[in-house]
């Protein structure tokens, strides 16, 4: 079958063309903007990639049309789709029709941390020897590629609660009928599709729904929003994890280092072993908890594979760091909602306790999402970056919120609209010791790379 991907520089697009065309399938696809790190992994599978979404960008050949969800009614590719009666499939039914069915299913969900845990969960697996497919929604360094088949019975999937496309508005996740499903945790976020955070307890129980009596949930058993869903009825055994002690849960682990570099793992109450990895952040630790919950969920030896999370990559862009130059280190995240922000500051700033380093924290912000576009978060926002001795912010074009109250209320911060005025103010201020800590879900028009090229040129 030949089939053409609409919108396949998206994470979630690129890991559905490098399935099928591992499957056997032949791909193109085009995307309004063509670029790295997607890019890169298609053409190297040799997969044609079109720019734009002109009607003559789908070649006449193609047998069914996979359309992603960033693409709308009035879009050039999506008007000739209809008008002309070609086959259309949504990215997550295609997944589900044609490399899920007969799988045993990992669904890895939760506002925040779902890349990070579905990477280490398919990494574990790896590691017992169960050589699991995935499909994730960023690029775990352990395997290179953000997708593949597998060759074994398990299937990793990062279950994300955004739309399907523009004709089916339900979760991804619900197609996907996981056997494992981990609830990772559940905010308010995506707020140009989710009135409140009821609408999207409200998905979030669609898919609890669809697991199976002889499945598992992992739940964070610390979120009040997550035992809302299950209050709401809930048909399969449930398994829970925590680090506060309060917290009744089946998985525990406690914290040996305060940064979370190192932590012990319990079962019951019962000691099963300790870790040290090179991650950070009490949320790391819990996204650990719920990948080693879900391999016991299926019989694997978890004291066997707590040292082998030493060898574990975290994915791109998550505390990613870029390098440094006179002592200024570069630090590249994906956090985009306050809860992510103040998390990624914490487990940094801990692990500078840690380390006996001096040096200020700079945090640096594109508020990109929609959600933060539209403003959702604006009143979290300053709270989340507290913690920061400088913050700065790159403000998207017709931002339609005042961020100035936002900037009124941090220690030190400063917006720009202009990404070069962003990084020459940030080279008048760096110096020897600091941590300049860029957040954003998008490109930020490279000033990330852009900031640690001028640092070392001058």
């Amino acid at each position: 079958m030949k089939l053409h991907i609409l919108g396949i520089c998206g994470t979630f697009m690129g890991g559905v063309a490098a399935l099928a065309r591992e499957a056997g399938h032949q791909v193109e696809g085009s995307d309004q903007n063509v670029y790295p790190p997607m890019s890169t992994q298609l053409e190297q599978l040799g997969i044609a990639l079109r720019e734009g979404y002109a009607a003559d960008r789908i070649s006449d050949d193609c047998d069914q049309i996979v359309v992603g969800n960033a693409l709308s009614r009035g879009n050039p590719a999506v008007e000739h789709v209809l008008n002309t009666g070609l086959d259309y499939v949504s990215g997550p039914q295609w997944l589900a029709d044609n490399v899920l069915r007969g799988r045993r299913v990992f669904g890895v969900a939760g506002t925040h941390g779902k890349t990070t845990t579905s990477s280490l969960l398919a990494f574990l697996l790896d590691a017992a020897g169960r050589e699991p497919g995935f499909l994730i929604g960023g690029a775990p360094a352990n395997f290179g590629v953000s997708a593949r088949l597998g060759g074994g019975e398990d299937f990793v999937v990062e279950a994300d609660e955004y739309d399907s496309a523009f004709f089916d508005k339900r979760s991804k996740f619900v197609h996907y009928r996981p056997d494992i499903a981990i609830l990772n945790n559940l905010e308010f976020d995506h707020a140009d599709i989710f009135a409140d955070l009821d609408a999207i307890k409200t998905q979030f129980h669609h898919l609890v729904r669809t697991v199976p009596g002889n499945g598992r949930l992992i739940v964070n058993g610390e979120d009040t929003n997550l035992a809302d869903v299950l209050d709401r009825g809930a048909w399969t055994p449930v398994t829970r994890f925590a680090i506060d002690p309060a917290v009744d849960a089946d998985w525990r682990a406690e914290l040996i280092a305060e940064d979370g570099s190192a932590f012990r793992v319990l079962r019951g109450g019962e000691i099963v072993g300790e870790a040290r990895w090179s991650l950070l952040g009490r949320h790391s630790v819990m996204n650990a908890l719920a990948a080693l919950a879900a391999c016991d969920a299926v019989g694997i030896d978890v004291a066997s594979l707590l040292p082998k999370l030493g060898e574990f990559q975290s994915v791109a862009r998550r505390l990613q760091r870029l390098g440094e130059h006179d002592d200024i280190h570069v630090i590249d995240d994906f956090a985009h909602h306050p809860t992510a922000i103040q998390t990624t500051i914490d487990g940094l700033r801990r692990q500078i306790a840690s380390a006996g380093e001096g040096g200020r924290l700079i945090a640096v912000l594109e508020p990109r999402s929609n959600s933060m576009r539209l403003g959702a978060h604006a009143a979290a926002l300053a709270p989340s970056l507290a913690d920061a001795d400088l913050v700065r912010f790159l403000l998207p074009a017709n931002l339609p919120w005042d961020a100035e109250p936002v900037i009124a209320a941090l220690r030190d911060g400063r917006l720009h609209r202009d990404s070069q005025a962003l990084i020459d103010d940030l080279l008048a201020l760096a110096r020897p010791g600091d941590r300049v800590l860029f957040m954003s879900n998008g490109g930020f028009d490279g000033v990330p790379r852009r900031f640690l090229a001028a640092l070392s040129s001058r």
